[in-house]
Formats: C-alpha cells, structure tokens, sequence
C-alpha cells in the first residue's frame, strides 16, 4: 500500500527481523520461519518488511514464493522489499534473479570511519555518491517501482555530508533517505536534531534504523521519528521482532508501538499507521522466540513473563485496585489473557520420519481434511522436508501454512546449490572481497 501525499504525516513500520534480524550472530531462520514471520507481520498491519536478499542464490525461492503470496492475496497490505547493495552489478542481478520484486532498498556505507575502515582508502566520499545514484538510475531502468536509499553508520557521518548524500539520492528519484544509527552511537537528543534538520533540508521522508549497543534503540528510534514529523515529512521506523539483531540487537517491535502509541512524547497525538494491529503483538513474539530458539526476556515490555506481574504488597493491592495504578496499558491490547493448553498426556508429533496415521491423527486435530489418500502424502513429504530445515516439531501455524498453500511451501522448501559455481575465496571476485550486509 502507498501512502500517498497525505497531508498529515504519519509514522510507518518497517520490520527487518527477515534481514538484520536473521544476520544475529549463532541464529537464524529456515526459509518456512521466515515466511510465517511475514504472515504474522501483514496480520500485525506492518507497512513493509524488508524480507531478505534478491541476489543471495539460498533466498531466491523463498522470496519468489512470499512474492507469490502477495499476488495470491494472502499477504494483503504489508509490502515485501529487499535489500541490496548500492551497486549497478547487484541491482542487475536481483532483477534478474527476482523478476517480480517491485520494492528495494539500496545500501551504501557514508562515514569517514567506514569510508577509510572498509576500502582503506580505495573510495572517497565523492565515489559513494556517485556508486549510489549509478545503482539508483539502474534500478528504475529495469523496473523497480520504489526504492530507498540506506547511508550507513549515518550517525557518525558529518551532516552536511549526509545533506549531499540525501539530495543526490532524491534528485535520482529515491522516496526515503534511511538514517541508520549502525552502532547504536547516537542518543534521542542528538537524533531527533539531526533528523529534523536532515528532513527540512531535503523534505524527504526519512527512515529511522536504530541498533542497541547502547540500549538506547527504542528511544533514539521515537526521537528521530518525531524529528521527522516536526520536519513534515513522514518517519519509517526499522524494527526487529523481539529486538533481534547484530550484537545488541534493534528496535524492538513491540516496544517502538508501544513507546509511540503511549509514552509522553506522542501524547494525544495520532501519529502511527492506522493499520497496526497491537492484538496480534503477543501471538507474532512468542512464534519468533520459538523459531529463533531464544526465551523472551522475563521483563519484555509487552510481551514479557513479568510484563503484567505484581507481587509485592503495595503493587498487587493497587493493581487489584485499578489496574492504571501500577499497569500503563491492558494486557488484552497485546492479544495477551486467554489459558493457554498444554498437552499432558500423549502427543503427537510429525518430524522428518513421521508415517501416515500419527500424520493424520495431528491434521485431524487441526480439523484440516485431505480430498484423498494422495493428497495427504503429498502434505505429509512436504512436512518431512519442512522438519528437515527447521530442525523443530512444527508448529499449528506452519502446519496449516503447508496444507493451505502446498505449490508455495514446495519452493520455500526447495534448496538447490547445484547451480552455484565454487569459487576459490583467496582468488577474489564477488565474494572475495568482505563486503557486510549491515545498515
């Protein structure tokens, strides 16, 4: 969906959990993960999710099938945009490997520290720009419909710099300049300054990529959004589910719509996505935690063991009381509240040696029918293959996914590595040289 030129300026959400999120150091994602995460997040009224790498061979049908999705309806609102390097090279190849992707950002590295850090020297400032607004032009040549334009480790990028960067993008037909706060380096004082001035020099709107190495993502992701807005121009926030991510992690979802929709800084303000859809905030972090492996942290905001409890004297009398003496908002507004059942006695289970009856007895429970005895060991070869990869009893959300969209979950589950040529890493070539894959 296109936001248009609506007068009032909003704030929109982008979700990376499928591209910065699954670069988290010892973790990741099989393809089925990732595709019942973009579900969630379309269920959730996220904007767009940045849901993987058009050129990365692995990705290829994984992104093809979410993209198919989108055509089918089944992802409705939520946008699927990749990422790429800001390089005439790399948009070529992802058109040609993604024919069908519409939404792109590019990505280029802007600070002194990275300039002289990265290529030692090899590539000024001027280059950058220059590399950028090439791979720009190449984009809207081949056919891609919007693109934005990333300047990483933007918050240690003199501003003027930053300026010349964004006008550059903008006159070569960019819709977003993303500010990313790569290290975490910035504070919600100093961002929303230089957002604000960034925006009402350029009038562009602007996107917020916040990391946590300092624990201040959150914040500084909220600060630079309102500096957007008192610019007039519209903020794009980047967030991770459960706040995953490189090292300390980003944004955590639920906590930046949460800081937005009740913290004192957007008071009596309607400023976030009118689709955002809080309910489903409990149901899409405990499915992440369980496809990452890693426990929610007891004190989450929101989504925490500990989020609603109380156990000292003075608190549980005042939350017993008015639940507003010592809870700012209702669990229920999180789709949080209902029992939840927990099988005691015998289970039933499909793995990648599951047979037919046990296969049927958990579809059964699922009240999912098979048109014929064909059809059912069809499914169940295609949840054999889905173990497989996620190495995990699957769960009702990617059983069902499997049964419902069988032509789709076949691709997802389709790795074909015959088609990659070995190269000798010491020789060089594409990926002889560390190019990263931050923002």
């Amino acid at each position: 969906m296109d936001i248009g030129n609506n007068e009032k300026k909003r704030i929109y959400i982008i979700d990376v959990t499928n591209r910065d999120g699954v670069q988290t150091s010892r973790l990741g994602l099989a393809k089925l993960e990732k595709t019942i995460i973009n579900l969630l997040l379309n269920e959730m009224g996220i904007w767009q999710c940045e849901f993987g790498f058009p050129t990365t061979h692995h990705e290829t049908n994984y992104l093809q099938a979410n993209l198919e999705l989108a055509e089918m309806g089944v992802i409705d609102r939520m946008r699927l945009e990749g990422w790429l390097r800001a390089w005439r090279r790399d948009v070529e190849k992802a058109r040609a490997m993604v024919p069908n992707l519409k939404y792109i950002n590019l990505s280029t590295s802007t600070s002194p520290q990275m300039i002289q850090g990265k290529w030692k020297g090899e590539r000024s400032f001027d280059d950058i720009v220059k590399f950028m607004t090439e791979a720009l032009d190449c984009a809207l040549e081949v056919g891609f419909e919007s693109i934005g334009v990333n300047a990483e480790d933007a918050s240690r990028t003199p501003l003027e710099q930053l300026i010349e960067f964004g006008h550059a993008a903008k006159t070569h037909g960019a819709v977003r300049l993303r500010y990313c706060d790569t290290l975490g380096f910035n504070d919600p004082f100093t961002i929303y300054d230089t957002v604000y001035a960034l925006a009402k020099e350029l009038k562009m709107d602007i996107e917020i990529h916040c990391h946590n190495d300092l624990g201040m993502a959150v914040a500084c992701s909220v600060a630079g959004a309102k500096g957007a807005l008192d610019a007039g121009v519209n903020a794009f926030i980047n967030t991770t589910i459960n706040g995953f991510g490189e090292r300390a992690g980003n944004a955590d979802l639920v906590s930046v719509i949460l800081a937005i929709k009740k913290s004192t800084l957007f008071q009596e303000e309607d400023v976030l996505d009118d689709a955002i859809n809080l309910m489903t905030a409990w149901k899409t972090a405990k499915y992440a935690s369980y496809a990452f492996g890693v426990p929610i942290p007891v004190n989450q905001p929101g989504v925490g063991e500990n989020a609603f409890a109380h156990e000292s004297g003075i608190h549980a009398d005042g939350a017993l009381k008015d639940r507003r003496n010592y809870e700012l908002y209702d669990y229920e507004e999180l789709g949080r509240g209902e029992p939840e059942i927990i099988e005691t006695g015998r289970s039933i289970t499909i793995g990648e040696y599951s047979g037919i009856k046990g296969f049927r007895n958990v579809y059964e429970k699922l009240e999912i029918e098979f048109q014929s005895e064909e059809e059912a060991r069809e499914i169940l070869e295609l949840v054999r293959y889905a173990n497989v990869s996620t190495q995990k009893p699957l769960v009702e959300d990617e059983l069902l996914f499997i049964a419902r969209y069988p032509e789709q979950a076949r691709k997802i589950l389709t790795l074909d590595p015959s088609g990659v040529r070995a190269k000798n890493p010491l020789q060089g070539g594409e990926h002889g040289r560390s190019t990263g894959t931050s923002a």
